[in-house]
């Protein structure tokens, strides 16, 4: 199946030197169902928001 999102050493640093995501690497494929799992604070919606570019 071909890969419909595709990122590699996704990094986040938000002013002050917090450093939200550190060299995310992932790969969906087509037809693939994803769970993202973590505590509070790990960079969930950091890492969506920025996927679907709503931060920058």
């Amino acid at each position: 199946m071909p890969t419909i999102v595709d990122i590699q050493n996704l990094r986040k640093s938000y002013a002050g030197g917090f450093e939200a995501i550190k060299g995310v690497n992932l790969q969906i494929e087509q037809g693939e169902i994803l769970a993202l799992l973590g505590s509070n604070g790990a960079g969930k919606t950091t890492l969506i928001s920025t996927i679907c570019g709503i931060t920058t």
